[in-house]
């Protein structure tokens, strides 16, 4: 083990994944130039966070995990992210992903997530993965981007549309296209390590592919259906849907390196007196008054992001079925706090002046990480659009939801 065992020693007796990231915090920072540069996670890194089991927060507790609540989670990950955005989208990627151990068998459950190393990685949806149907599961081809954390996953997932034996391509009853998650080993890919990028340099979304592959039915999922869920499916949590984790764990990485910009801007501005004036920049009431509005967008929108999700964790616990009012709520507090986040770290960049273009200060990375999240799907503008049509009264597609 690394000279993280102690950490990891300490802190993996405790039920608190929030204590847990805090206490490996410092090891993630310390090791975020490194990160970056090459791209991934350090190895004796690895070792500190399975070691505090911050990739199994989401797992059925029957393998492992802790399947605490969303609220919880996003906890965990705002710590992890004002450590190192790259670190917690690895994470969050990975932790999403395993929220499909609900939806297979305990023994394929097991399979995967039984090693405290192991990690699931999938890239993105896209119309030209196939999986052929065949005698006991199906024949896979594909190939698939944006594989966060896939350079230390020990296993993949692949997003495909499924061809019957007649050569006809399955749809849904409404005549949508039929989507399932084939599940494979490390050793089954190929990897493109293609990731040349401004911002989350460190989260080696790579592109990987598959090639007349064998993947037994078992090995399959179809996520996010009460119809589908398994032995593992029962508890509260995974009546939410990856989506919704998705959303609000990312949103949480984007608070994450909000606060670190701005608590970085607090501290740069009680040490600089900007040149040509005599008045440190703490002593500026524009700063002041710009300050508190950014203390303020950033404490309103994660008071809205984690009072949607315990308000549906409540519900959900006490038996009724989520509606479409609460997805929406998730949907939009998720986004929101995305932007609001970049808004916050906006102010720190603009007001820390020349100081935040240099590599060796707290601004730069977190300034390219936080753009590089509002361009994920999770951050897009056109979900104003959908939580807007329900509350014209509209149907918006339950998809984006």
């Amino acid at each position: 083990m690394s000279a993280a065992s102690p950490i990891v020693r300490a802190t993996a007796l405790t039920e608190d994944p929030v204590a847990r990231a805090r206490a490996v915090a410092p090891l993630i920072e310390a090791a975020a130039s490194r990160i970056e540069a090459e791209r991934q996670l350090p190895p004796e890194l690895l070792d500190a966070i399975h070691g505090a089991r911050l990739v199994r927060t989401l797992l059925p507790r029957a393998i492992g995990g802790d399947e605490t609540t969303p609220e919880t989670y996003c906890r965990m990950m705002e710590v992890i992210a004002r450590a190192d955005a790259s670190t917690a989208w690895c994470i969050g990627q990975a932790s999403g992903c395993s929220m499909s151990a609900a939806y297979v068998t305990p023994e394929v459950a097991r399979t995967i997530w039984g090693p405290a190393d192991a990690s699931l990685a999938w890239g993105a949806v896209g119309p030209d993965q196939v999986a052929e149907v065949v005698e006991g599961g199906y024949r896979v081809t594909g190939t698939w981007p944006f594989a966060s954390g896939g350079r230390h996953a020990t296993w993949f997932g692949g997003h495909c549309r499924v061809r019957e034996r007649d050569g006809t391509l399955r749809s849904n009853a409404d005549g949508s296209p039929y989507e399932r998650t084939m599940l494979f080993p490390r050793s089954a890919v190929a990897m493109e390590e293609n990731w040349q990028v401004m911002g989350l340099r460190g989260t080696g979304s790579d592109t990987y592919g598959v090639t007349n592959l064998f993947v037994p039915e078992a090995f399959t999922v179809r996520r996010d259906r009460d119809d589908e869920r398994q032995a593992l499916g029962h508890g509260t949590l995974y009546r939410f849907t990856t989506t919704h984790l998705y959303a609000s764990g990312f949103a949480s990485v984007a608070l994450g390196i909000a606060r670190g910009m701005l608590d970085s801007f607090v501290t740069l501005a009680n040490g600089k007196t900007p040149m040509s004036t005599t008045r440190m920049l703490r002593d500026s009431p524009v700063l002041q008054s710009g300050l508190a509005w950014a203390e303020g967008k950033w404490r309103a929108a994660r008071a809205g992001l984690h009072t949607a999700l315990r308000e549906t964790q409540d519900s959900l616990a006490a038996g009724h079925p989520m509606t479409t009012d609460q997805k929406v709520a998730i949907r939009l507090a998720g986004t929101f706090a995305i932007h609001q986040a970049k808004e916050v770290a906006d102010f720190a960049w603009a007001e820390a002046g020349a100081t935040a273009i240099f590599e060796s200060q707290p601004f730069e990375r977190r300034f390219r990480d936080i753009h590089a999240v509002t361009q994920q799907i999770q951050g897009r503008r056109n979900h104003f659009e959908t939580v807007g049509q329900h509350l014209m009264g509209l149907a918006p597609h339950p998809r984006f939801l």
